[in-house]
């Protein structure tokens, strides 16, 4: 595995959750790398959903007007009387 280079950094947390982080013995650089990961994640997906917006919201008029160019392969989804 790639060990990426770390910075070391100063941060504020409440007294209470210091407290109780450190009698459950967490390891608090990881617990944060690990939450702040996930919310870049999320982040980012917004970020891309909002370029797009236009794009996909014509896509799904597309599909809407004329439906996908797979429905006639799709045989498992036709109601068989």
């Amino acid at each position: 595995m790639n060990a990426q280079p770390k910075k070391a950094a100063n941060l504020t947390i409440s007294t209470e959750l210091l407290e109780a982080a450190k009698g459950y013995k967490i390891n608090l650089s990881q617990t944060l790398e690990t939450a702040l990961a996930a919310e870049l994640k999320k982040c980012r997906e917004a970020e891309w959903l909002e370029q797009n917006r236009e794009a996909i919201e014509a896509y799904n008029q597309h599909i809407e007007k004329r439906g996908l160019f797979s429905d006639r392969f799709r045989t498992f989804a036709i109601e068989r009387k």
